[in-house]
């Protein structure tokens, strides 16, 4: 795993200098601490850079950026090909020249025997910058389902392109703003969704995309692969034991082949179905103990699964290791957790996930399995069985209700709610009142399995301003259920019929997992300079549960049903039946102490004031409440912390473009 970044000066004059591709990768050492290289061409209108982190051939030979035999084609290449050496062969037969082991090589010479279908071919989790000097033309690359970030900006005749923002942001010609329409959705996503990110002008390349860019400045992006059902059908026909059966067998074979590496691997481990799914599996591949490192709670056991971890690590035999934290830990590391975050990702998961990562780092482990993914694709979250229930009881026979009925009866529910922007459904953030405005407006029910500020309560928190601002940018009744219905109609275009389960999955797959959950994965280990392979998401793997029928997901009120029938036998009965508790953090007791009184003290005084943007009285209203423990705010607090500090590190105390160190977040104690 890497951080890559590159230029190319399409239209403007030519000035590309090594200095600035070095400056730009050096902002990434924590992605590749082991090596580094960069490439400028003669003309100097392109130039790639590479940090690396050594987990496959280890010599100097893998070095990137890398060319093929004549240096026409030049790529900067973060993540892992998977198949790579079943390609290689072929490509040897066909007269390519390899110097290394690596998996980078296959991408060069796959690209100049297919070219731009190349990706087609790959098997892996990857970010590619490639320069074609034949064609005249850079492209850019992100995996199916989006476990690494790729970023880019084009201006002024010029692409620039990373792994993080921060390298963008060093060339001379981009100055940082906030883009307010990102802003918008951030607040109730607690990310911002593809193409956006909270800086005005650099986008982020949707997961499953291809870009490409040529000397004429004709940028065009393709969607390759999308996980719309209809690859895989034999799930319908085959029955409950055949399903489960190659689902067992797909999992095993995902973990397998995330086993590639030259140094040495392990697992997070939190006891649950999936983690321990995870260290089973791999058990049976290895000769040796496996490697599983957890995170706990100094003063908050009540959100601990050590016990639980602890059990799986003793039936398993594995070298275990543990990490404790508490409200200290979380102080020390937020100005590196602004840093790292690039833009804000308003999770606290965060917080513990570095920890964690840093501990597999300190121990000598290099890569890392996680579970992410698993409960998106088969309907492990209770909030996804609550959704389910309340659009199978009532709300699939008033959505087609008419118009006046629908808001007859949203006008009646927001009367019985009365004190509705309090009252939420379920956790997380999902309000009552919002629902009945989804109905009245024929809108649709799920949005995403978290979201924060909804569209009542953004109305409550933007400044009139900022809303006439937005909706001058974005257009009158400018919504964030936009993004929710751009997914849904690229859905509804290939699979007409698609039920409500699966719409869910799919809207999660688009934006919650790619830009939430994979991305505070993707930034937190790479922070420690450890690499997090996530084989639940493997292409072939979700191909196949996207084909399962909805009702062996959801059966008879038990969620990740087939899930756990494909796992039976291979781990205990104990986890299995475990009720999920997920992975928490004690936010709400955090900002109740003197943690609470940092949080108010930065979100209040911060120079994002000065933008106009916030109703400071009810920002106020919400600390108050947190803090007299009348209501649980504290994820509306930690969306609006996140980002009163990222704006504070990357635009709003930001004397100059070259800030690039992790301590210089101004912290109001």
């Amino acid at each position: 795993m890497c951080g890559i970044c590159g230029i190319y000066e399409y239209g403007a004059s030519p000035n590309v200098s090594e200095a600035l591709i070095v400056r730009m990768r050096d902002t990434m050492v924590h992605r590749g601490p082991d090596d580094a290289g960069s490439y400028v061409s003669d003309d100097q209108r392109v130039g790639l850079g590479n940090r690396r982190l050594s987990i496959v051939d280890l010599s100097p030979a893998g070095r990137n950026p890398m060319s093929n035999e004549d240096g026409r084609v030049w790529l900067t290449f973060n993540g892992e090909i998977y198949n790579h050496g079943n390609l290689r062969p072929g490509l040897e037969e066909k007269g390519h020249l390899y110097r290394s082991r690596t998996d980078t090589e296959t991408i060069i010479h796959l690209y100049e025997e297919k070219g731009l279908s190349f990706v087609d071919e790959l098997d892996g989790d990857f970010a590619i910058g490639l320069w074609d000097e034949d064609a005249q033309r850079i492209v850019l690359a992100r995996d199916r389902v989006g476990v690494k970030p790729l970023y880019y900006t084009l201006s002024g005749g010029r692409l620039i392109f990373a792994s993080e923002i921060k390298a963008i942001l060093e060339h001379p010609t981009i100055s940082p703003d906030i883009d307010e329409t990102a802003l918008y959705h951030y607040l109730t996503f607690m990310t911002t969704p593809p193409p956006q990110t909270l800086f005005a002008g650099i986008q982020k390349l949707p997961a499953g995309c291809l870009l490409t860019c040529d000397a004429r400045g004709d940028v065009k992006i393709n969607r390759y692969w999308d996980a719309i059902p209809g690859k895989v059908e034999p799930s319908v026909h085959n029955g409950e034991p055949a399903i489960a059966y190659e689902l067992r067998r797909l999992l095993r074979q995902s973990i397998e082949k995330r086993m590639m590496s030259d140094v040495p691997f392990g697992v997070f481990l939190s006891g649950g179905v999936d983690s321990t799914a995870n260290v089973a599996l791999m058990a049976e591949l290895m000769d040796q103990p496996v490697r599983t490192y957890t995170v706990g709670f100094r003063d908050n056991p009540i959100h601990n699964e050590l016990d639980e971890a602890r059990q799986v690590a003793r039936e398993y035999q594995t070298e275990h290791h543990e990490v404790l934290i508490s409200e200290k830990e979380l102080r020390d590391f937020l100005p590196q957790l602004v840093f790292h975050q690039d833009e804000p990702i308003a999770d606290p998961v965060c917080v513990p996930l570095y920890y964690v990562a840093k501990l597999a780092r300190e121990t000598g482990t290099k890569v890392v399995q996680v579970g992410e993914g698993s409960d998106e694709l088969f309907c492990g979250y209770r909030d996804y069985a609550l959704y389910l229930d309340i659009y199978n009881r009532f709300w699939r026979h008033l959505a087609g209700s008419p118009e006046s009925l629908r808001h007859a009866i949203a006008a009646a529910g927001r009367m019985i709610s009365q004190t509705s922007a309090q009252r939420m459904l379920p956790k997380g953030g999902k309000m009552l009142s919002d629902v009945f405005r989804r109905l009245a407006e024929g809108e649709k029910l799920f949005w995403s399995g978290t979201l924060i500020f909804d569209e009542v309560n953004k109305g409550r928190l933007l400044t009139a301003a900022a809303k006439k601002r937005i909706a001058a940018a974005a257009g009158d009744g400018f919504s964030s259920y936009s993004v929710v219905s751009s997914d849904l109609n690229r859905l509804f275009a290939e699979k007409a019929a698609a039920d409500q389960l699966l719409q869910m999955i799919y809207q999660e797959l688009k934006l919650r997992l790619p830009e939430l959950l994979l991305m505070r994965v993707d930034k937190m280990t790479m922070a420690a300079s450890v690499e997090a392979r996530v084989p639940y998401l493997d292409h072939e793997l979700v191909e196949f549960a996207m084909s399962i029928p909805s009702a062996l997901k959801y059966h008879k009120g038990e969620t990740k049903y087939i899930l756990k029938r494909a796992l039976q036998g291979v781990i205990s009965n104990r986890v299995l039946d475990r009720e999920k508790k997920g992975f928490g953090v004690p936010l709400e007791e955090w900002m109740r102490g003197p943690f609470g009184r940092f949080v108010e003290e930065n979100i209040v005084n911060s120079s994002l004031r000065q933008r106009g943007l916030f109703d400071y009285e009810f920002v106020n209203h919400l600390i108050s409440e947190h803090q007299a423990g009348r209501q649980n705010y504290s994820f509306f607090l930690w969306t609006l912390l996140n980002l009163s500090l990222w704006y504070e590190r990357w635009i709003g105390g930001r004397s100059n473009a070259s800030q690039t160190t992790e301590a210089d977040v101004r912290l109001r104690a």
